[in-house]
């Protein structure tokens, strides 16, 4: 009897116009030597068009959209590995409701994005691209604009987050031997791990006012699409920093950009926007008292890495018949549909080992 393979597609925003990959520290080794699977690289479409689906077993997503229309209609499809943790550009709910499991990659993005962010506390206090600026006038700037330019001094500051999860509360313990006070607003946050880590959970006000330093590490939601708003900037003092990581549409970026013009806030660190990539001519990028970089500051060979490694270990767990880390929908492994396919990719690993 003559098994089937087990088909993983890549999203085709994974290799370059010349078939190279973008990213080679994403290893996909395992894919070519694992015994009765195959792999390849889908057609760039985005959203994913379903038809380039209907013969697939597993989809690694880089950037390209899953619609409810990429949901293929031989229901073959049974996991999504998602490259990161952003989840946004899948539509959850239809995958769920057609047996398909939506993974993410905590553990590979918790290290390299918690320390992206401390990367911009200190970038910020420390106002390290404004002397970097001062340094190349030579003298002007070297001598006698530096003392103008006073850093702001972070023991016993507060920094605060929105969120306290896989990347918010890493960001914690990192920062940790910066004697700084915590406090966090999460309604899902786990209490027990607050009080490990010494943090003060306080209400969305009390968070945005005591703030020295206020980073955003929460998913984007419905309820949380625009959470820092107007409003809740004129709570900030006109000494604290805004960072965020996380996505660009929790934060009004028209609101902050104001903020950040009228000197109400010091300063704002961001890696992700309300568009992406923002306008060359965006106000917010003709400002000095803001540091922004390309929805990539974590990117590094260990983090890309990581978050491949994780992916892929979540598709060799479907194949092999098992539920997969890093589970987002996590009601689909009630289904009998997804447990009817992952009972049927059990059988199938049994009888490879037979043969």
């Amino acid at each position: 009897m003559q098994i089937e393979d087990f088909r993983v597609g890549l999203s085709g925003d994974f290799i370059n116009v010349d078939g190279s990959m973008k990213y080679p520290s994403f290893d996909l080794e395992v894919l070519r030597t694992t015994p009765g699977i195959t792999s390849k690289f889908l057609p760039n479409s985005d959203p994913i068009r379903s038809e380039l689906l209907e013969d697939l077993d597993a989809l690694i997503l880089l950037g390209a959209q899953f619609s409810a229309d990429s949901i293929p209609a031989s229901g073959r499809l049974s996991v999504i590995a998602r490259f990161g943790v952003g989840y946004d550009s899948v539509d959850v709910a239809a995958c769920t409701a057609n047996d398909i499991a939506v993974c993410i990659t905590p553990d590979g993005v918790r290290r390299p994005v918690a320390a992206s962010i401390l990367t911009l506390i200190l970038a910020l206090t420390g106002r390290l691209i404004i002397k970097d600026r001062l340094t190349r006038q030579g003298p002007a700037g070297f001598a006698r604009a530096r003392t103008d330019y006073m850093g702001m001094g972070v023991v016993g500051r507060t920094l605060g987050s929105i969120g306290i999860g896989n990347i918010g509360a890493e960001m914690f313990r990192l920062v940790r031997p910066l004697e700084m006070k915590f406090i966090a607003h999460d309604p899902f946050a786990d209490p027990t791990i607050a009080a490990e880590l010494g943090i003060d959970l306080v209400d969305l006000e009390t968070l945005f006012r005591q703030s020295d330093v206020l980073t955003v590490n929460c998913p984007l939601t419905p309820d949380t699409h625009r959470l820092v708003n107007a409003d809740r900037l004129a709570l900030m003092k006109p000494t604290s920093y805004l960072i965020n990581t996380a996505r660009g549409s929790i934060v009004d970026q028209a609101a902050l950009t104001a903020a950040l013009k009228d000197c109400r806030i010091a300063g704002a660190g961001l890696d992700v926007f309300e568009r992406e990539p923002p306008a060359a001519d965006d106000p917010l990028l003709q400002l000095d008292n803001v540091i922004v970089t390309p929805h990539a500051l974590c990117w590094t060979d260990q983090c890309f890495a990581g978050i491949g490694a994780a992916d892929l270990a979540a598709v060799i767990s479907v194949y092999e018949g098992r539920r997969p880390a890093g589970l987002l929908n996590t009601s689909v492994v009630s289904q009998p549909g997804f447990m009817a396919k992952l009972d049927n990719y059990a059988s199938t690993a049994r009888q490879r080992r037979q043969t």
